[in-house]
């Protein structure tokens, strides 16, 4: 038998065999060597078994290119601002010239980290959780001042509210629209600075002060002329795709669409109208149930709003009350906006004998159509053109400029 500590000595890889020295294969018996190998084997395939399940287990982090497509509506930001560069203390150097004076520049500002509103971007998914703004440079002899960083840049959607501590302390709705979030540090002194008459030889710098620091919430809320307001399953992802070029989810199921989508109706005269497609409401949806909350606010921006209901349901009348009750419960006045009634399915049955009774209950108009056959859309493109068209006037008239998508 060959003692434990020589094989120990010898074996040079704990993932097999192969690599045991030569004088010792020779001492082996046919037996154990046979034994050896096995069980050598058998471990080294463990292994490689295990650090198989292990990848495999591992969560599969998303690309940059499938997290920007995702809808994110709300994002805690730590910004920075760039720290100043540091003042030089230095003196003049020159032949035949022993007192140069002091000729220490001032350090550059640091950057500042701005919000501006970018009319390509729909989503807050591409801001990141913390942003560093550029750092000033130091100052340098013969009175050169260092150089002050640029400013960084991060595009936000159109809508996006800025909050601190609760505190709403921007509101980016116009395309354009900068904030600047956090301040950059300005650069120290430099000895050049602190000469005067009692002091002629200053050795005095003072360091770039820090950037400011702050933590920021930001908020979006849509911002389009029209909202479609309805029930799940009442057929506004259907009629968005009939009337523009958006191409949300339609499926029979309810909550199909769990993120705002905005089409734009194109009318003569390039007038563009941006309908929104908000996610759909229940009773209760103030109180935060089903999706709650969190899609109400993105009708705040909305101008004037068109309630979709299903009208193959019974009683569809008590669709567009509970839809104002629960507009109203959000925020006061917010279901006294203009709009308009439309009567989804009418290609249904059982739709077109619901529509005498809705329009006697709610006694006014109402836009009956079919989303699926596009029976009777131009009906609703003109009265989408009439309320847009009252909104614009009401925004000249009070010295505002109209919003233009």
């Amino acid at each position: 038998m060959i003692p434990t500590r020589l094989l120990l000595a010898r074996f040079s890889t704990v993932l097999g065999i192969s690599k045991w020295a030569p004088s010792t294969w020779a001492a082996l018996k046919p037996s154990q060597l046979h034994s050896l190998q096995a069980s050598s084997r058998l471990f080294s395939l463990g292994i490689v078994d295990h650090a198989k399940h292990q990848e495999a287990s591992g969560k599969k982090l998303l690309s940059e290119k499938k997290l920007k497509r995702r809808f994110v509506d709300h994002r805690r930001v730590l910004v920075r601002g760039g720290n100043g560069g540091s003042g030089m203390s230095c003196f003049h150097s020159e032949p035949r010239k022993e007192f140069g004076g002091p000729d220490g520049g001032d350090g550059g500002n640091g950057g500042h980290i701005i919000l501006r509103v970018d009319q390509q971007v729909k989503s807050l998914s591409s801001v990141s959780s913390r942003y560093q703004g550029l750092h000033g440079e130091d100052g340098g002899s013969k009175n050169c001042f260092g150089r002050s960083a640029a400013a960084l840049y991060i595009q936000v959607p159109v809508g996006t509210l800025v909050k601190e501590g609760g505190e709403v302390v921007a509101d980016l709705s116009h395309p354009g629209d900068q904030y600047i979030a956090a301040l950059g540090g300005a650069g120290g002194k430099g000895n050049r600075f602190f000469l005067a008459n009692d002091n002629r030889a200053p050795v005095t710098c003072t360091p770039g002060q820090p950037g400011q620091e702050r933590v920021l919430y930001l908020e979006l809320k849509t911002v389009a002329h029209a909202g479609m307001v309805g029930f799940p399953n009442a057929g506004k992802s259907s009629l968005l795709r009939a009337i523009s070029n958006a191409k949300p989810a339609v499926a029979s199921y309810p909550f199909t669409t769990l993120n705002p989508h905005v089409g734009i109706v194109h009318y003569e005269g390039h007038q563009q109208v941006a309908v929104a497609d908000i996610p759909g409401i229940i009773r209760g949806a103030h109180q935060n149930k089903g999706l709650g909350l969190s899609f109400l606010r993105h009708i705040e921006r909305c101008r004037f709003f068109l309630f979709v209901v299903d009208l193959s349901l019974p009683e569809p009348w008590t669709q567009v009350n509970d839809l104002k009750y629960e507009l109203e419960k959000y925020e006061e006045g917010l279901s006294e906006r203009p709009h308009v009634i439309i009567a989804n399915k009418i290609d249904l049955p059982q739709a077109r004998a619901h529509l005498p009774q809705l329009q006697a209950c709610l006694g006014q108009e109402v836009v009956a159509l079919s989303a699926l056959t596009g029976e009777n859309l131009e009906q609703l493109l003109l009265h989408l053109k009439v309320l847009h068209d009252a909104h614009v006037e009401a925004e000249l008239e009070q010295g505002r400029q109209p919003f233009r998508w």
